[in-house]
């Protein structure tokens, strides 16, 4: 319901998307000829994320944007039940009708999402910038190979599909490590390719000298029957701590029958952005029988308390080969990866914390990949 004074919008807003209901007070509420905008506070796991909505009316339809800093961005069609704005309106969204923007060409931002940015003195940058061809292709090296890879999944009880990347001059005569790559919470298994070009980078960096021959596995994280970023994406948040068991029972088996891979925990990485990094850090620390290389790169509030990844500080000393946290000065998701660098320091656990100056964006995720596959395996 909302209502309109002086160009100012407030009221409740009640939606309804993929079945989904949510009904919150109006924040920043503003109108200005046929554009509406407002803010909804969203509490997720504890910290409070804004989600911005812009609106367009065209009769008595309004198209919205809905974003939530870089983690997702939707459109969708609400219809006008009372035909003036200047009185108290009623919006209806259409189920169904909203478009993720994981399917547009431009899903850009330097989102804080809400959070009032503290940095710290140990919020500096591990590394320099990478030189501006980093994931150009080159015509004059070899090139791996990508593929869409479909498995049947017993954890899910249906097919599901990933990317793989082989490397230039894969051969079944040798055995190759495996980095997992883990999207967030609005991309799908094609996220990181989208947003790093991954097959062109290690192309370069391989040809370089400056990475190992690797297999790059990028699955989908959300591990539900219906695995589209549609719709309300937060709704799918359950799904992606059931992917712990997809990946570890599912994926990791067929990666390793079939292709020639070494699988022993020493040649097995895994990491992400956002949501992706949450999981990696969940997983990855978990299981240090199974992983040895881990990274978090933004991670999101699904990332679990310190205390909680690491259980045993002392083990993790012998087991983790590499542990790299970053995050973007400008995002305001940085305090759980500011929380995390705190407790490895004090427990005197050693890993790589890498604050640059981006915010919860693809730039920031493609950057510290490139540092991050350097890294491996070595």
């Amino acid at each position: 319901m909302f209502q309109v004074s002086s160009n100012v919008l407030t009221g409740t807003a009640v939606s309804e998307i993929e079945g989904v209901k949510r009904e919150t007070q109006l924040r920043e509420g503003k109108v200005s000829d046929d554009t509406i905008s407002f803010v909804e506070p969203l509490d997720f796991n504890g910290v409070e994320l804004q989600i911005k909505y812009t609106g367009r009316l065209q009769s008595n339809q309004i198209q919205f944007r809905r974003e939530v800093g870089d983690v997702a961005v939707e459109e969708f069609n609400a219809t006008r039940v009372l035909p003036a704005l200047t009185n108290t309106a009623v919006t209806n969204v259409q189920a169904g009708s909203s478009t993720n923007a994981a399917r547009l060409e431009q899903r850009r931002g330097r989102g804080t999402l809400g959070r009032q940015i503290e940095l710290r003195p140990d919020d500096k940058p591990a590394f320099g910038e990478p030189p501006p061809t980093f994931n150009k292709r080159r015509n004059d090296i070899p090139h791996g190979k990508l593929e869409i890879v479909e498995y049947d999944s017993k954890t899910v009880g249906t097919r599901r599909k990933m990317q793989v990347y082989t490397p230039p001059g894969y051969s079944n005569a040798k055995k190759y490590p495996v980095l997992y790559l883990l999207h967030g919470i609005g991309g799908d298994e094609t996220e990181w390719q989208r947003y790093a070009t991954v097959d062109v980078l290690l192309d370069n960096l391989i040809a370089d000298g400056k990475a190992v021959p690797m297999i790059v596995v990028m699955p989908n994280g959300r591990a539900q029957k219906d695995d589209r970023p549609i719709g309300n994406v937060f709704a799918s948040a359950p799904a992606f701590e059931t992917f712990e068991f997809d990946l570890l029972n599912d994926v990791i088996p067929v990666i390793e029958l079939r292709y020639s891979v070494h699988t022993n925990r020493e040649s097995r990485a895994i990491a992400g952005l956002s949501m992706g990094g949450g999981q990696s850090l969940n997983f990855g620390l978990k299981y240090l029988d199974k992983f040895a290389w881990i990274g978090g790169f933004s991670s999101a509030p699904n990332t679990k308390p310190p205390a909680e990844l690491i259980h045993d500080p002392e083990d993790a000393k012998q087991k983790l080969k590499l542990l790299l946290l970053s995050c973007g000065n400008k995002d305001g998701l940085i305090r759980i990866s500011q929380e995390f660098h705190g407790y490895l320091k004090e427990k005197g656990i050693q890993h790589i914390w890498h604050v640059d100056g981006n915010g919860h964006d693809p730039t920031h995720w493609r950057n510290t990949l490139y540092h991050f596959v350097q890294l491996l395996f070595r």
